[in-house]
């Protein structure tokens, strides 16, 4: 149990990451969480109102197998595999984030602050919830695919549309941590 618990050199996760690469590619699929949002909006019947979701979306079921798999998998590590709450980061992150009012960091995965019912139920908790959702989707779609899907299928494929893709994130993410979270909290 203790080398599930640890976690793993990237000497043996990047070479896992690259024989399942391999693998998708050998047999022609092409791996990415965010198309899952399409072929579920196609399998709900979206396809009669928008011409976007007309497409068979049952050649993309492997991929549902997958995200489910991605569920099934967090719920296990939560429940079974996680030996403590507590998340190494540094003194200077914390005090940072505790400075604009998240207390909790360090303590837990998941600071209260942000992610209890009474943050999300807030008005500002739910603005926070779908201004960032509708963002993520449509930047994920507008982008062609998510940080996943162009971080590591599409840099392993060397597609400079991802390349592209990569640093946009970076530089989104530089933006919002420094410039906009410290207005939010």
């Amino acid at each position: 149990m203790d080398f599930l618990l640890q976690p793993w050199a990237w000497y043996v996760a990047g070479p896992i990451i690259a024989l399942c690469m391999f693998l998708m590619f050998f047999f022609g699929k092409k791996f990415g969480v965010s198309s899952n949002l399409e072929t579920v909006c196609a399998m709900g019947g979206a396809g009669k109102f928008v011409d976007f979701f007309k497409f068979d979306w049952r050649k993309n079921k492997w991929n549902l197998v997958f995200v489910i798999g991605l569920i099934v998998g967090g719920f296990i590590a939560d429940q079974w595999l996680t030996p403590d709450e507590t998340v190494a980061i540094s003194a200077k992150t914390v005090k940072d984030l505790a400075e604009i009012g998240i207390q909790d960091a360090g303590k837990t995965y998941l600071p209260d602050e942000i992610f209890s019912i009474e943050a999300m139920l807030s008005v500002k908790g739910f603005l926070i919830l779908i201004v960032a959702g509708i963002l993520v989707g449509f930047g994920s779609r507008y982008a062609g695919g998510c940080t996943s899907g162009h971080g590591i299928v599409g840099l392993s494929s060397l597609s400079i549309e991802s390349f592209i893709a990569v640093g946009g994130f970076f530089i989104g993410g530089l933006i919002m941590t420094w410039l906009i979270l410290p207005y939010i909290f």
